[in-house]
């Protein structure tokens, strides 16, 4: 197994099959809000709005398009980091699936700051927020769909993107394999979870990333656990 990790798997996830869904997925995205905070999913995201927003010399108002969000979860960590910097931060998370939606829209019901819209990122208009952000959402991608998928991001951004995924390496494979297995009965966690750390990236595939777009601005971290934080910004800054 672990030689497989080599090279990205281009296995699909359960979750990439629009045509399946209903109450088993929404259960899985309860389920993935719990290996969400075990894993720490929000930090790489915080660590990128942070960036972006000290580039823009710290505006004290921007907004947020966070797509393929599912839940949207790790957004909560972003309010509670907008308010101890005095910040008016506007959210809106975008999901192709009726499913994430729902969820997302239960779970930020009481957040005026916060907008749920049902969509598909390559229909968003051209520079639709400041900053997009993909959470655990780029590696659902093929090697060949990744330069088109970032362009996409970039292009509904006014300031930059950052994106946050997994670090495809066993020890996270067999720490997803059996978490997903202590917490979780559902088909999606179990099946999606060990996988979308195979179809996960290194640091090899982030520097071929940024050589095929041709972009300077482009760096990326390595976060605890397991995870990199890419920020890509565009030069008009």
């Amino acid at each position: 197994m672990f030689n497989r990790l080599k090279h990205r798997t281009a296995e699909p996830e359960l979750m990439d099959d629009l045509s399946i869904g209903g109450p088993e997925l929404r259960e899985a995205l309860r389920h993935l809000r719990r290996l969400n905070r075990i894993f720490h999913a929000a930090l790489p995201i915080l660590y990128g709005v942070s960036q972006l927003w000290i580039q823009a010399n710290k505006p004290k108002s921007f907004s947020i398009l966070d797509v393929g969000c599912g839940s949207g979860d790790v957004n909560r960590r972003l309010l509670k980091w907008a308010d101890s910097n005095r910040i008016d931060l506007a959210i809106t998370l975008v999901d192709i699936t009726e499913e994430a939606c729902e969820e997302a829209k239960r779970i930020f019901y009481h957040e005026p700051r916060v907008q749920v819209m049902r969509g598909n990122l390559f229909e968003l208009p051209e520079k639709t927020a400041d900053i997009v952000t993909g959470t655990q959402f780029l590696h659902h991608f093929t090697d060949g769909e990744l330069p088109q998928t970032v362009s996409s991001m970039l292009k509904a951004s006014r300031w930059g993107i950052v994106i946050n995924d997994i670090h495809r390496n066993w020890i996270p494979w067999v720490a997803v394999w059996l978490t997903s297995r202590i917490v979780s009965r559902n088909r999606y966690i179990r099946h999606d979870g060990p996988l979308s750390v195979a179809k996960g990236f290194q640091s090899s595939d982030w520097q071929h990333l940024r050589q095929s777009l041709g972009i300077t601005r482009f760096t990326y971290s390595w976060i605890p656990l397991f995870r990199y934080a890419v920020v890509i910004g565009k030069d008009r800054l």
